[in-house]
């Protein structure tokens, strides 16, 4: 005892000379002043409960200053055997009690330390009392060792001013109700941490401002279906319950609790018996980070001191002293904080990891062997917040809705390859005996050929470009509309059991300057936008036709090619190549936009946030469309229409000849684009680009944080802080990515998809890894993101409804232009002498006089068949040689037309009709869940009634106490005391009032 007694007395003398080491060497020793203002400090800034607050945690990192070495026993006794475990590594502060709901990551230099605090102490004196405390004592933690007798490094006036700025930000964030400390001693060398808590009082205070509805005490049955339906809904439960995430949260529920907007006037209806669960962490964090955004520091104040130092940083002070007011989003661009985030609710996977949500998600979501299962959407909620809850709940009925999709796609692919062998205009292609030559590919180099050549291609067209199509395209059609609403149908019900059916997101303003931007302001901001979308669609455009060129010229230099094999697979290889090529400029243009989108959205200084990323996914949705749909547009409405004719023909740069399509038609070569583009798009960009770059910049993170940190062997012992583990983690990047990959997708399994029935069968498993993969990322790869509240997916739903409509008028067009199909029917039921499609071919053909060929333009070996050429034929609708307007556009050319047109406009109103008609049929709200917002009001109204009730009873039952205390005794000597005796009746005591 004697030991211990002398051990203490040792350390509060060295504690006292610490701190006079600290506040300075004009501070008296152990002044009265001095003594106030360390015990103001610590009683007001401590963030330490009562009975720890013996100890001021900032000094003792000064024993060591000062040459006190102190033994282990004295450390022992003054602290706990193993704080990391105590706090559940970095889950809780290191009372083990307060949770730590938010982190502030900062990059420090702790050479600089007794520089830093010396220039605290003469601010200090420039400054008030109150303000000048509060900076001059740094937040208790485990801060850097200060050195006050080591001599003085070059100063860095930038440090200098992030470290004025976080402290006064930490004050203003202590002053706000939030509770801090500071951990500087970890593995990860020179980047320290603020770990924030948010008591009880500040919980109940920001989710009353937030209206935030949370569960009350009163329960309700949900309604159940009755009858028929319940048998079949129990029937399903059991088929289905393979499938079904072991997740408690994703379980029917026959119960559900009301939910009203917090209040603290009304906490007593709420369940209030267990407080360190009411508020979920997800919840926590979404108030800390409104805090944060909603304080602010103004500028840096300090004393700069004399020299060419001041001279020198003169005009960076001057500009920063004119700042305004940094919220935590300024504070984080200008390099003050490093990162902040929310933490993990611990590991997810490793041996006695503790049970927590994100191990559950990891188990039962983000495994690749669970892909069969149904997503436990109500848990991705919990944790992640309703934001990202609903990407996750659109992306599974999504998939979902393409297995319908996908089942009359294959069919649609078995009936063409059902019937290739009975198509008569590809027997009629590949008949040898016909005997069809056909004129010259190119001038010069490319020699006659026969028909039959493209035998292969034309039988390849045949499995999608038949009678199935059109009741395919019709089809998908009417899945788009019914995938629309029956995602708005599955909205409104996620709103009703995620207590959204009231929530109106709140705009926030875009923190700018004080003065209000004019038309005039805004202008040349527009006219950048404007110009430069336009300069980079035009980029597009020339890449497009450099491909072209590319193509024109491989056909020809491919045609010289003295080897056969080579010669008759020029347009296969020539299409692959260029597709290829295609992908790889799509690819790297999809970055590129998307960064300039950004930039261009930027300087339009928008007003609020949510118009800020409105305009952002609109700009970078434009500009990647354009990127990705170009070549295909140009294969399906463009390639082989302004081709001219033999003798005739059209050049580009007066040498490149404009190449045209295959006798078969650009159906097939248009199936191919599409096929790899979107193939390759989903295979690169969206999973190794997904996979393999988070998984680089980790590497590199890891590699360069290893090179900083010095080797220590008690540091790699010692296990990381949550804080520390997650930090290494990528950041957040916004959801607007995994957006953009999907309706892009979806762009191409809707616009072009009579050209690739398969279309959907490959969006389909793509998007079973696509939905694991992000699941993966989120849990394992991502720092945790702040949850946000949102009750649908924004602009994106108007996207989808645009590519919708969309895509009735380009499969109208595709049908009618780019495939067979309308001159099949012109030609079936107007030429066809037989009623059958015999002679079809050679009625789309027309004929051509080799000796009309222009100079330098004939075939270079004319008898490479074998024989002398006098007519060759080409695909098109003219006059023959023979005729007396040879040449001239014929008759058969204007009766297709006028089909194909008349086709257009009937096909595009009568599936627009029938698609409105299925938006119409389908309510948007479902009957059982307007029952049940509807039950929730009048319980709400029950509830507050009662309690009205209530109040006003015992309200009347006090009066009532309260009048018999002033009435006098009623006795014989005193009968005017008497009620009964006066001639007046009582006054009555009525209450009309409302909430007390």
């Amino acid at each position: 005892m004697e030991e211990t007694a002398m051990e203490e007395t040792a350390l509060d003398s060295l504690l006292a000379e610490a701190a006079r080491a600290v506040d300075g060497e004009g501070a008296p020793p152990g002044g009265p002043s001095a003594q106030a203002a360390t015990m103001r400090v610590n009683e007001k800034y401590s963030t330490l409960p009562a009975e720890d607050r013996s100890v001021h945690i900032i000094n003792i990192c000064a024993i060591e200053d000062i040459g006190y070495l102190p033994s282990e026993g004295t450390l022992l006794s003054s602290l706990s055997v193993d704080p990391d475990a105590e706090c559940k590594y970095g889950l809780y502060f290191r009372d083990g009690r307060r949770k730590v709901d938010y982190i502030l990551v900062y990059h420090h230099k702790r050479s600089s330390g007794s520089r830093t605090l010396v220039r605290r102490v003469q601010h200090s004196d420039t400054t008030s009392g109150a303000r000048s405390i509060k900076q001059d004592h740094p937040l208790p933690g485990k801060g850097a060792p200060l050195d006050t007798g080591s001599a003085e490094p070059p100063m860095d006036y930038h440090e200098d001013d992030k470290r004025f700025r976080r402290e006064e930000y930490e004050g203003n964030l202590l002053e706000a109700g939030l509770e801090l400390e500071r951990d500087e001693d970890t593995k990860i060398h020179g980047v320290g941490f603020v770990k924030i808590h948010a008591p009880w009082n500040v919980l109940c205070r920001e989710a009353e401002f937030l209206k935030l509805k949370m569960p009350t005490k009163k329960m309700y049955h949900i309604n159940e279906t009755r009858g028929l339906l319940k048998k079949i809904n129990s029937v399903l439960q059991k088929i289905t319950e393979p499938i079904q995430p072991k997740v408690a949260e994703h379980r029917p529920q026959t119960m559900k609790r009301l939910s009203y907007p917090f209040s603290r006037e009304k906490q007593h209806l709420f369940d209030l018996s267990d407080k360190d669960s009411f508020f979920d962490s997800k919840t926590r964090s979404t108030i800390v980070y409104e805090i944060l955004k909603r304080t602010t520091c103004t500028k840096a104040k300090y004393s700069m001191g004399q020299g060419e130092g001041r001279k020198k940083d003169s005009a960076l002070l001057s500009k920063r002293r004119k700042c305004g007011k940094y919220g935590i989003t300024s504070l984080l661009a200008n390099g003050v904080y490093a990162a902040a985030y929310p933490l993990h609710d611990g590991d997810y996977e490793g041996e006695n990891v503790e049970f927590n949500d994100r191990k559950l998600l990891y188990e039962e979501w983000a495994c690749y062997g669970v892909f069969y299962k149904y997503q436990p959407i109500d848990l991705v909620r919990k944790y992640f917040g309703e934001k990202i809850g609903l990407y996750f709940a659109w992306l599974g009925v999504y998939t979902q809705m393409l297995i319908p999709a996908s089942i009359v796609g294959i069919i649609v692919f078995l009936y063409g390859c059902a019937t290739v062998d009975e198509n008569i205009p590809s027997m009629e292609m590949c008949d040898q005996r016909q005997n069809i030559t056909m004129c010259p590919l190119c001038d010069k180099t490319c020699s006659y050929w026969k028909m039959s050549s493209a035998c292969a291609t034309a039988r390849a067209s045949h499995l999608f470009d038949n009678p199935a199509t059109v009741f395919f395209s019709v089809f998908m059609a009417l899945w788009a509309a019914t995938f629309m609403e029956h995602w708005k149908r599955k909205q409104m019900r996620l709103n009703y059991l995620w207590d959204l059916t009231g929530f109106e997101e709140e705009e926030e303003a875009v923190k700018t300057d004080k003065v209000k931007l004019t038309w005039r302001d805004r202008f040349p901001a527009y006219l950048t936008n404007l110009v430069s979308i336009i300069f980079m669609i035009a980029v597009t455009f020339a890449i497009v036709l450099g491909v072209i060129i590319y193509r024109i010229s491989m056909a020809a230099a491919l045609a010289m090619n003295s080897s056969p094999s080579v010669r008759s697979n020029i347009r296969v290889t020539v299409t692959a190549t260029a597709v290829i090529i295609n992908l790889v400029v799509i690819i790297l243009l999809d970055e590129v936009y998307g960064c300039i989108a950004r930039w261009l959205t930027k300087i339009e200084v928008p007003k609020t946030e949510k118009s800020f990323e409105e305009r952002l996914i609109f700009k970078a949705f434009l500009l990647k469309f354009v990127n990705s749909y170009t070549p295909i547009f140009y294969v399906a409405f463009f390639k082989g229409r302004f081709v001219g004719r033999p003798g005739d023909y059209v050049y580009i740069f007066r040498s490149f000849r404009m190449e045209e399509c295959a006798p078969g038609g650009c159906l097939m070569e248009l199936c191919i684009q599409l096929s790899i583009i979107m193939l390759g798009k989903q295979l690169i960009q969206n999973n190794l680009f997904e996979i393999g770059i988070p998984k680089m910049k980790k590497l590199i993170r890891y590699l360069k944080l290893k090179r900083q940190s010095p080797p220590d062997h008690e540091e790699c012992v010692k296990r990381k802080q949550r804080y520390e583990v997650d930090y290494n983690l990528e950041p957040f990047a916004g959801l607007t990515p995994e957006y953009m990959e999907m309706i892009i997708q979806f762009g191409f399994v809707t616009l072009f998809v009579a050209s690739f029935p398969l279309a959907p069968l490959f969006a389909l498993l793509n998007n079973i890894i696509e939905i694991r993969l992000d699941a993966k990322k989120f849990v394992t790869e991502l720092r945790r993101p702040v949850a946000v509240r949102a009750k649908d997916i924004g602009i994106w739903y108007n996207i989808l409804r645009g590519i919708g409509k969309l895509a009735v008028i380009i499969n109208a067009f595709v049908i009618s232009f780019t495939s067979d199909f309308i001159p099949r029917l012109v030609y079936l039921y107007m030429y066809s002498k037989n009623g059958t499609m015999h002679g079809f071919v050679n009625h789309t053909l027309s004929s051509f006089n080799v000796s009309d060929f222009q100079n330098g333009t004939a075939p270079n070996d004319p008898l490479e068949l074998g024989y002398e050429v006098q007519i060759c034929r080409y695909k098109d609708y003219r006059e023959p040689p023979w005729s007396e307007n040879k040449y001239d556009i014929s008759k058969d050319f204007w009766a297709v037309l006028a089909a194909r047109l008349a086709f257009v406009i009937v096909f595009q109103n009568l599936v627009m009709f029938m698609s409105d008609f299925v938006d119409w049929v389908i309510p948007d709200i479902p009957k059982d869940i307007s029952q049940q917002i509807h039950k929730e009001k009048v319980l709400m109204v029950e509830l507050f009634m009662r309690e009205e009730q209530d109040k006003q009873q015992l309200l009347e039952t006090w009066m009532e106490k309260e009048r018999q205390k002033d009435e006098p005794p009623c006795n014989h000597h005193n009968p005017k005391a008497c009620p009964d005796s006066l001639s007046s009746p009582a006054p009555s005591h009525t209450y009309h009032g409302g909430v007390l």
